[in-house]
């Protein structure tokens, strides 16, 4: 009975507002010490690990080129959540992230931000899954077929998400301060996440706002991209979906540091929001 219980409580605090703290608005993590045992696999134990990197560098051809390939052997990776759905932004996917890599994970799911809050750290089992690439960033899921009959890995069922993940530890998310987006590599650095520090947005001019969906600006997969001065949007977007809490925020203006997922469409960063918050004022004293 419980456990039926501790299940209840996390289905409603998915599907409604019930679980919402008072003063801050933030929802109310139904993960803890008493009740993660109550998510994902506890059969899972670690063994045949491998870092992202190693992962990555296993199938990168597939990746590059926007294939796919199914996992036939015991894998395992285990990385911490950087980036969730808790704003909308972020769609049917997180992102994870170790020492040495990231990569996203597409789950049919929504409210993963429940119990897969930023900090979480996961262990995933990757054997029956499939590994890919859509615009050269690397994806875990299952396979869909578009009605095009188009083939690539997507969102899988949470059915069979929750065989294949353990939560573990809660850890300290650190942003990698960016001061110049040449810093990065788009191999080696996708899905990280990071902080680009004194930046404006070209087309923030104190009433523009992020994704507007009346036909003011183009969109693609019902997303905006918004450029920042000085830096060609071929090479570095800032990518907001209409669907997001903050798509109707205005823009801020002025020098800014950004934080977000930084994720690859082929050869251009795309940054992803987590939340309306990671905008803020520049920390920096010479610009």
């Amino acid at each position: 009975m419980k456990q039926i219980k501790y299940l209840l409580i996390a289905l409603a605090c998915t599907l409604s507002a019930s679980c919402m703290d008072g003063d801050d608005g933030d929802w109310t993590n139904p993960v803890t010490d008493e009740t993660k045992n109550h998510f994902g696999n506890q059969n899972l134990q670690e063994s045949n690990l491998i870092t992202i990197e190693q992962l990555k560098n296993t199938y990168n051809t597939v990746i590059e080129n926007g294939t796919y390939e199914q996992v036939t052997r015991p894998t395992q990776i285990k990385g911490v959540v950087t980036g969730n759905d808790i704003a909308g932004n972020i769609y049917n996917e997180v992102s994870i992230q170790d020492e040495t890599g990231a990569f996203i994970i597409c789950i049919a799911q929504g409210g993963l931000y429940g119990y897969l809050p930023m900090g979480q750290e996961i262990l995933v089992e990757l054997e029956g899954l499939y590994v890919g690439g859509y615009g050269k960033q690397g994806e875990i899921g299952t396979l869909y077929t578009s009605k095009s009959g188009s083939t690539y890995v997507s969102r899988m069922a949470r059915a069979l998400w929750n065989t294949h993940y353990k939560l573990l530890d809660k850890k300290p998310v650190t942003p990698i301060l960016v001061s110049d987006i040449k810093q990065l590599d788009l191999k080696r650095d996708c899905g990280k996440l990071i902080t680009l520090k004194g930046v404006t947005i070209k087309e923030a001019n104190g009433t523009a706002v992020y994704a507007p969906s009346d036909g003011s600006v183009p969109l693609t997969a019902n997303c905006a991209n918004r450029a920042f001065k000085g830096i060609s949007d071929r090479t570095l977007v800032l990518r907001t979906s209409t669907y997001a809490d903050f798509a109707n925020s205005v823009m801020p203006t002025g020098v800014l540091d950004v934080t977000g997922i930084a994720t690859r469409f082929n050869d251009t960063w795309q940054i992803l929001l987590r939340t309306e918050d990671d905008v803020k004022p520049t920390e920096l004293t010479n610009y």
